[in-house]
């Protein structure tokens, strides 16, 4: 994307912020059920995931989980309006919050906070800087422009951002000082550093950056989901205890561990989980792809 294209979704995202949630909320389902009548890449790839992990289900259900996933994905892109240029007031008021943990606790442990990419990961980030001096990983775009873009304004309230492939001594330096880490670990990022355990029963690769970084920081892992509310009533962001013998000692043991939180909370509304990412795209040796 040119400069200028950036230039275009910026002011477009601007517009979107001062708009009425609502509208652009209701406006992005609908676009987002036209655009999954298209043929398209990205609906090959959300249909793949779906048969995959339901096995069980009926071609009907998989169109239909499948629509109502696009639904939320394009809301989700429009709603970055308001969560990269939303002022705090905006936020708030879109994202309530249910935690198991003290938050204001001065003397908690090291902590990582893991994230899940549904698609209200975003603004639940969002949240989380308005109330924590926190860091946060993030994964370089391919735009530069836009990637800059995502970065400072994802930053905005505080949030010390942080390329994810950076030195992992900073992350722990950062988790010895006090402060806490969020970073997701749910998505394909190569086999380096990586496992392969059972996602709904298929063999995913997994990473294992949170085991070694929790072991290495004496880390609590503090898992967190945000959900999109039914009736276009926003968000909630909720913050679980943290994770139980973990880490144990083995990184395989760990990784099936995230995988089954993950799937616990997927089942409680799989339309929402980001499945437009080709979570197979890695396979064991001898095993076939599937897109």
């Amino acid at each position: 994307m040119p400069q200028v294209g950036v230039m275009l979704v910026v002011a477009l995202l601007r517009t979107i912020s001062a708009l009425p949630y609502t509208i652009v909320a209701r406006f992005g389902s609908g676009l987002g059920a036209l655009l999954f009548a298209i043929p398209s890449r990205r609906k090959h790839i959300v249909l793949v995931n779906l048969r995959l992990c339901f096995p069980a289900k009926t071609l009907l259900e998989y169109e239909a989980l499948g629509r109502e996933h696009f639904r939320h994905v394009v809301r989700s892109y429009l709603e970055r309006g308001f969560q990269w240029f939303g002022n705090e007031r905006s936020i708030r008021k879109l994202v309530q919050l249910e935690s198991e943990i003290d938050l204001d606790d001065k003397n908690a442990p090291p902590t990582i906070y893991m994230g899940f990419h549904f698609v209200g990961i975003e603004v639940g980030c969002m949240l989380y800087s308005l109330n924590l001096p926190i860091a946060a990983l993030y994964t370089r775009m391919s735009n530069a422009g836009l990637c800059e873009v995502a970065r400072k304004q994802r930053g905005r309230f505080g949030a010390e951002m942080i390329e994810r492939g950076t030195s992992a001594r900073k992350v722990l330096g950062l988790l010895r000082a006090g402060k806490p880490v969020m970073l997701a670990a749910d998505m394909d990022q190569g086999i380096e550093n990586s496992v392969f355990v059972p996602f709904f029963g298929v063999q995913a690769c997994t990473l294992t950056s949170i085991s070694r970084l929790a072991k290495l920081g004496k880390a609590r892992v503090v898992p967190f989901v945000t959900e999109v509310l039914p009736d276009f009533r926003g968000y909630k962001l909720r913050i679980f205890k943290p994770l139980q013998d973990f880490p144990s000692g083995s990184d395989t043991v760990d990784a099936r561990s995230m995988n089954e939180f993950l799937e616990a909370q997927i089942m409680r509304f799989p339309e929402q989980y980001y499945w437009v990412h080709r979570r197979f795209k890695n396979r064991p040796v001898g095993v076939a792809g599937v897109y």
